[in-house]
Formats: structure tokens, C-alpha cells, sequence
């Protein structure tokens, strides 16, 4: 993610390979619902068949969301 507008890369390597997703890695990941089309950054904690735990509040880092395994996974707004 260039150009960010301040001149400066984005400070996140992501990936958005599902199939290579592993616990670790950093993701941009959606909300649906009233916060569609924001984009936010967390970090798999566990990554299952059919879906990701993703933990992406800093201020609660116990706080996992349950996405979609997709290249950019999909949380369902009652999670947040």
C-alpha cells in the first residue's frame, strides 16, 4: 500500500495469499455491516479450514474476531 498520501509506505506487510495463511501474519481484513468498506489490520492468531481468528483491537488484544478465509477476510459487524 503506497502512496498514503503522506509520501511514506504503508508500515504493514500483508498477505493476502488465503492459502498460505499462517498465525503470525498480518492481514487487512473488512467489516460488513456500518463499518463496510473501512479497511483494518490485525494479526491471525489461528487460521482453521473454513475460517481465521483475527486479533485487530489494540486496545484488547485478547478481543479475536472470527473471519472468512479470504484475501482479505470478512468479520461480521456483531463481532466488533
Amino acid at each position: 500500500m503506497q502512496g498514503m498520501g503522506d509520501g511514506e509506505n504503508c508500515p504493514f506487510e500483508f498477505n493476502f495469499d488465503e492459502k498460505t495463511f499462517k498465525a503470525g501474519d498480518t492481514v487487512s481484513f473488512r467489516v460488513n455491516g456500518s463499518l463496510e468498506g473501512f479497511p483494518f489490520a490485525g494479526t491471525l492468531v489461528e487460521v482453521h479450514d473454513d475460517h481465521v481468528m483475527i486479533a485487530g483491537d489494540p486496545q484488547d488484544p485478547g478481543k479475536l474476531y472470527r473471519g472468512t478465509r479470504e484475501s482479505r477476510p470478512q468479520v461480521d459487524y456483531s463481532e466488533v
